[in-house]
């Protein structure tokens, strides 16, 4: 026995009211049903832009080089191999990469988001001289590119001293280049990768937050720091999760900084970007220093796979704190 869905008494039926309407109800029924549509085509079209170059490339990893030629094979290899992962991380040196890179990006993080947090705060609840011009410096360490002060970083680090302090007990400067130490003191100063973006959106959650809790807190007897440490930083840590990942990411990616200050440590970053460089000088040695080059598509098909397990890592990091990182950016919003 089979129920037929029928109008509640005393309740008119959708044609019943679209007829009432005079016909407006359908047409806001189609309208909503087109600008869904459309939403969906914009949203599809985009998610396959971002994504069809991904696919591209992890079908060419798994390709011989016969398979580039062959006009049969468009985007499943005709046979799978894994010559071409073993090849890149052979050239990459990727076990030393991936751990120096790890470790480098992990602490670089770790320190740009404390120190930038402590400004981000400075700049949201306190007072102070030259506050606007300072906060307009810190707005131009976003706009100004790290190129345009490429050679003033690597005179500064190349002859590194202290106030002349350590010319005068030494007699020379020092030399701080290919270490990591020109990475943390930046990151220290708040002027390395990206700081001045994280000290604003610290700064602009800040300012957003309620003064009546730390109102609160001094009135029960917390001074400055307890109440920053207690109460600021627990309600701050969607935006400091956002910080986190972005801080991480960058500098997982980043090759500007890592040639200039680390040119002698293997990072994931510098060997990938001389990829095609170590490929060349491989088959050299493998043709026992014999010419011919290399194919372009070959080339790219190697950089492709090199791709791909340089980025693995922060997908992997993607999963695992993707909803952390949603609530965080979801959260932030409506705060600022």
């Amino acid at each position: 026995m089979t129920k037929t869905k029928t109008a509640k008494p005393g309740q008119l039926t959708f044609w019943e009211r679209n007829k009432r309407s005079g016909g407006y109800l359908l047409q806001k029924k189609i309208m909503e049903m087109g600008v869904a549509l459309a939403r969906f085509i914009l949203l599809f079209g985009m998610c396959f832009l971002i994504l069809q170059p991904i696919f591209n490339k992890i079908s060419v990893s798994f390709m011989k080089e016969a398979d580039l030629y062959n006009p049969v094979v468009i985007s499943i290899p005709s046979e799978f191999t894994t010559e071409n992962y073993q090849l890149a991380a052979q050239l990459m040196g990727y076990k030393e990469g991936l751990k120096n890179t790890f470790v480098i990006s992990l602490t670089i993080a770790i320190l740009q988001v404390c120190m930038c947090t402590i400004v981000g705060y400075g700049f949201a609840r306190f007072e102070f001289p030259l506050k606007k011009f300072w906060f307009a410096c810190v707005m131009a360490t976003i706009l100004v590119p790290p190129q345009t002060i490429a050679t003033s970083l690597y005179l500064h680090f190349r002859f590194f001293d202290i106030l002349g302090l350590i010319k005068l007990i030494t007699g020379d400067t020092i030399n701080i280049r290919n270490s990591v130490l020109p990475y943390y003191l930046m990151s220290a100063g708040c002027t390395g990768l990206k700081n001045g973006l994280y000290i604003f959106l610290i700064r602009q959650f800040f300012r957003n937050l309620p003064g009546d809790l730390e109102e609160a807190a001094y009135v029960d007897g917390c001074g400055t720091f307890k109440t920053f440490v207690r109460i600021m930083l627990p309600e701050a840590k969607p935006i400091l999760v956002s910080c986190f990942l972005f801080s991480f990411v960058w500098q997982w990616t980043d090759s500007f900084y890592s040639k200039m200050f680390l040119g002698g440590r293997r990072l994931l970053s510098t060997s990938l970007a001389s990829l095609v460089d170590q490929l060349a000088a491989f088959l050299i040695r493998l043709r026992g220093g014999g010419g011919g080059g290399i194919s372009v598509g070959y080339s790219n098909m190697l950089l492709s796979t090199g791709t791909l397990m340089m980025i693995t890592p922060l997908l992997i990091l993607y999963l695992f704190a993707q909803r952390s990182f949603v609530e965080s950016i979801s959260s932030t919003g409506i705060k600022m």
